[in-house]
């Protein structure tokens, strides 16, 4: 059977040990409205945006430097019919050395999986936009460079874009 679950890989100039550190940082790649520990394993944390999208998560599983795989707990999005689209679905990072060419810095490939968020889901098109930026601009940008661009504590950010891209109410 096909997996539909949304997927993005991205090649990273760092080793997988920076890249698994990096993306425990939530706050550093997706939003800084971030409350609890998101790089603790069995540790709950909640993201919010305005009162647009409210998702709440638990580490399952950390393999150092391999693979990470959060739990979503309870979610909800204002803009859609059933609000809990994304419960018991799971964020799915795994880590792998990519071989870098001669004279080059450590690469590593990061393949992203937002198993069971699938085209039928009515926030398919809309999660599917925001994550391919946060994770091949927001997240790359991150690791790389160690600045990436997740929503802020205060102001509208990336979220506001799709927002209105979306003709989401507020």
């Amino acid at each position: 059977m096909e997996n539909k679950s949304f997927t993005a890989t991205i090649i990273i100039n760092k080793d997988e040990t920076t890249a698994f550190k990096a993306i425990q940082n939530f706050r550093g790649w997706w939003s800084e409205e971030i409350e609890g520990n998101s790089d603790k394993l069995n540790e709950k944390f909640f993201y919010h945006y305005k009162d647009v999208h409210l998702c709440k998560l638990k580490l399952i599983e950390s393999v150092p430097g391999k693979r990470l795989v959060y739990l979503v707990l309870d979610n909800q999005f204002n803009f859609i019919d059933d609000k809990t689209e994304w419960v018991n679905t799971k964020l799915i990072f795994e880590i792998s050395p990519s071989t870098p060419g001669k004279n080059q810095p450590p690469h590593s490939v990061i393949k992203f999986t937002h198993e069971g968020l699938v085209p039928e889901y009515e926030c398919y098109k809309v999660c599917n936009d925001a994550w391919t930026g946060y994770i091949t601009k927001s997240l790359l940008s991150f690791i790389d460079t160690g600045r990436g661009t997740p929503n802020p504590k205060v102001g509208e950010g990336f979220n506001a874009e799709l927002v209105e891209k979306w003709k989401l109410k507020k």
